[in-house]
């Protein structure tokens, strides 16, 4: 299987056999439980639906939790679909902790960055603004953005102000330092994407080798 989902602890950091501080953040990652089975046969594609997070029934839809009352488990509230890999047999009730990450040596974390409302073009596209002296009028303004007569109008996908964040963000090629199976955490060097709190992915690393 590519990952699993998890929710974002928060930041800490710890000392290696080397004595070094490293910084890390802990993800609580698991326990999924599957909740279908997607087979090429059918759907044209290998993989599983994954449920995370026990809630309430009544913050599911009528769907929702009917796939969690047909293989007799309690209301998961996140769910997404991950890809398997060669050889994987995993079936409806099955559960997937952490130890899918032992001997894994990098992975991605898949999240949706802090919302920083309406921003500026200094701050969301860290632009250099006018010249910061006593006579200038446009020390963080956008500057020109138009054309002249032709086209005669403001070209799509101009970076202009608006609203900074809460887009989802890929942070690849994060080490992983450490399993707990126990606790069902993972620490990863580095920061993730959201805030402490937030529901992320995590998948092995598609760009570095999956062997240590």
């Amino acid at each position: 299987m590519q990952g699993l989902l998890g929710k974002k602890i928060g930041m800490t950091r710890i000392f290696n056999d080397q004595g070094h501080q490293v910084p890390v953040t802990a993800i609580e990652c698991g326990p999924c439980t599957v909740l279908q089975r997607k087979t090429k046969d059918r759907e044209g594609y290998d993989a599983v639906q994954l449920g995370f997070g026990e809630t309430a029934e009544k913050h599911l839809t009528k769907a929702a939790l009917g796939a969690c009352k047909k293989l007799n488990v309690k209301p998961l509230q996140h769910r997404c679909e991950l890809a398997l890999e060669t050889g994987d047999e995993f079936k409806p009730g099955d559960v997937v902790t952490v130890k899918l990450f032992e001997g894994v040596p990098f992975v991605d974390v898949v999240g949706v960055s802090k919302g920083k409302g309406f921003a500026g073009v200094v701050r969301r596209y860290h632009m250099s603004g006018g010249p910061i002296t006593h006579g200038g009028h446009s020390k963080r303004r956008v500057g020109s953005v138009g054309c002249r007569e032709l086209p005669g109008r403001i070209h799509k996908n101009k970076r202009m102000p608006g609203h900074l964040g809460m887009e989802r963000v890929t942070q690849q090629n994060l080490q992983v330092v450490k399993v707990r199976p126990e606790e069902h955490v993972l620490l990863v060097r580095g920061s993730v994407p959201g805030h402490a709190g937030t529901v992320v992915i995590v998948k092995k690393s598609l760009k570095r080798g999956q062997t240590k």
